[in-house]
């Protein structure tokens, strides 16, 4: 497990030092309650998929400053001995709330709620912030090109154009997460227990004298898992016919033929597709598989089954794992609410000219309304910590923005789940540990609740983020004391 202590702008160890000191020489030990959240959907999306959260875990668990740390962190000159010594035991005692991996979320609303001491609160926004805005971004993407796939199999190909192994590796992880079905990354595999795929290249084919020699041989050792590339020399008149010739021998031998078929990489995949498709149906290979590659993204995929293409597989790689269209998440950590110890809390608010980016005050909690006849998402209700919401009474939410803008649930057409979970309490891990492939079930489940108008990928319907009345007239009483 890496030590990822000093993986932190430099000003959070600054403020850090200056709370310490101001703590030394006032003698008030502040508590504080952090929320990281987002202000827009990525991708032009209708929701986003959080993901993340199994790294962060790893990175609290394992955060202190070891030896190194303290030495380098004396040769920058901008620390004295005294908060030296003091991050030498330094560890992580508070709490964490979070959303699950692998749920749906939208602008505004608290993925994570940190409670702690104002230091340790402070330490861990910048590495917080690296896991989960990127995990979230490929998760989300991930999902988008999965539906535009219409229930094909999508494969996760991008390791090679991701930005870096850790990209690349934790990139797969949370494409998986999004929907995908198996990744070419070998490491993840290993790591994370997800399926690898992967067939050859251009250079196989290319070291053979000839096309069919190639596809013979390759065949001959995979015969449980041929997939031929035919796009080398000439895809219709030289690779699909040689891949048919290749299908042939294999059923003569006897061999059975479960998982075959070829893979388009290059030209008009809609056309070429088609042609293939017609060519082994009429070989008899009916259930020969095609799949396809080449700079995919969402908006191609659904274009290409929109034409007819005759693709059940695709392989995403660059567009997918730098989700080269919205590079950035976007989520941002911000104070909510600081307590003496022993004292109430006592709510803080970011005011803006922008609207967006005044923020919502307070010890929080989010709650997820649900239709009860069709199980889809109605709304979520952010609501201060000691709020709750009885399901058997009518409940009335509004527009924050637009408070006009309304709608009353009647008893018992609604249900309520709370998402914020208990991740740490006083310093101590107590979230389950879930695999890749069940928060991939997870995942998928939460976006069957969403309705296909919030799903679509051009102009997607939004949810509605409504504040609870007594959050909401927190909120514009701090906003009108402070003008």
């Amino acid at each position: 497990m890496r030590n990822l202590t000093l993986l932190t702008d430099f000003y959070e160890l600054t403020m850090m030092q200056a709370y310490y000191h101001a703590e030394m020489t006032t003698g008030r030990k502040q508590l504080a309650a952090f929320d990281m959240f987002y202000r827009e959907n990525p991708c032009g999306n209708g929701y986003a998929v959080a993901a993340g959260l199994a790294q962060l875990i790893e990175y609290i668990n394992n955060l202190h400053f070891n030896e190194e740390d303290v030495a380098y962190l004396r040769s920058t000159g901008a620390f004295g001995e005294t908060f030296l010594e003091f991050l030498k035991t330094f560890r992580f005692t508070g709490d964490i709330h979070a959303v699950p991996e692998g749920t749906v979320v939208f602008p505004g609303e608290p993925l994570i709620r940190v409670t702690g001491t104002l230091i340790e609160g402070q330490l861990i926004e910048t590495a917080m912030l690296n896991i989960i805005n990127h995990q979230s971004l490929i998760a989300t993407k991930a999902a988008r090109v999965c539906w535009a796939a219409a229930g094909d199999r999508v494969l996760e190909f991008g390791l090679r154009r991701a930005q870096g192994p850790d990209a690349g590796l934790y990139g797969a992880r949370a494409a998986m997460i999004g929907g995908c079905a198996a990744t070419s990354n070998v490491l993840a595999g290993q790591l994370f227990d997800v399926p690898v795929r992967g067939t050859h290249a251009h250079s196989w084919i290319m070291s053979f004298d000839t096309e069919l020699e190639a596809f013979r041989y390759y065949a001959n050792l995979y015969p449980q898992a041929c997939i031929l590339l035919v796009d080398t020399y000439d895809t219709l008149r030289s690779g699909v016919p040689n891949a048919i010739q290749i299908f042939k021998e294999m059923r003569e031998k006897g061999v059975n033929l479960s998982q075959y078929g070829i893979r388009l990489d290059s030209g008009d995949l809609a056309y070429l597709s088609k042609m293939a498709r017609q060519m082994l149906d009429e070989a008899g290979f009916h259930d020969a598989f095609i799949s396809a590659s080449n700079d995919l993204d969402e908006y191609l995929i659904a274009e290409l089954k929109a034409q007819g293409a005759q693709i059940s597989v695709w392989g995403v790689g660059t567009h997918l794992i730098t989700s080269k269209e919205n590079p950035a998440f976007g989520g941002v950590y911000k104070l909510a609410a600081l307590s003496a110890k022993g004292q109430p809390w006592e709510p803080k608010i970011k005011i803006s000219e922008d609207p967006v980016k005044v923020t919502n005050p307070g010890v929080k909690k989010i709650f997820r309304l649900y239709d009860a006849d069709t199980g889809k998402m109605k709304a979520d209700l952010i609501t201060l910590a000691d709020e709750t919401i009885d399901d058997t009474n009518d409940l009335t939410i509004f527009d924050p923005m637009a408070t006009w803008k309304r709608m009353t649930l009647k008893a018992g057409t609604y249900t309520v789940r709370e998402l914020l979970m208990p991740v740490f309490e006083k310093g101590k891990c107590v979230y389950p540990e879930y695999t890749v492939t069940e928060i991939q079930k997870y995942a998928w489940d939460e976006q069957n609740t969403l309705w296909e108008e919030h799903k679509r990928l051009v102009r997607p319907q939004t949810m509605p983020v409504d504040l609870s009345q007594k959050l909401y007239n927190l909120k514009q009483s701090m906003i009108m004391n402070a003008r």
